[in-house]
């Protein structure tokens, strides 16, 4: 009963973060916002799970999307995929996220390589990743903000 009524309360928290995200004529100016949003999506899962936020051409989000899902400790992410469906979606820009089940959002060699690999894939298309946000726990790294990107 107690899980029905979490799920409920989660499902619906999402629900308002998301409407805030798309809400017409407001671009995604707030960091924490979209933070917030990732937590409530990424942070309990108990395996890696790649996500991307579509975004058009004023930052407004067009789509999110948990594009692969992996095991406990690494997912594996397809860059053609990733370009396909941003093209699909005629996103002009994209925030990727993931999250760390082990609850600690320190980025490995690999998701840096990822990050570099798949800017330089959507750079081909003149579609920038403006963040990758990693999820760890209660806790979140922005490769933005530590001049990853």
């Amino acid at each position: 009963m107690f899980q029905r009524f979490e799920s409920l309360v989660i499902n619906t928290a999402k629900a308002i973060l998301f409407s805030k995200l798309r809400k017409p004529g407001s671009a995604l100016t707030s960091p924490r916002a979209v933070v917030d949003y990732l937590l409530l999506n990424l942070a309990s899962l108990e395996r890696e799970v790649f996500s991307v936020i579509y975004l058009d051409t004023q930052h407004r989000v067009i789509a999110y999307r948990e594009e692969f899902q992996g095991t406990i400790n690494a997912a594996n992410v397809y860059p053609r995929e990733i370009v396909k469906r941003a093209l699909e979606l005629n996103a002009a820009a994209l925030i990727i996220a993931h999250n760390h089940p082990s609850g600690l959002p320190d980025p490995s060699q690999a998701d840096i390589w990822l990050t570099e690999r798949l800017s330089q894939a959507l750079a081909l298309v003149e579609i920038p990743v403006l963040d990758h946000i990693i999820i760890g726990g209660e806790t979140n790294l922005s490769f933005a903000e530590k001049g990853l990107l």
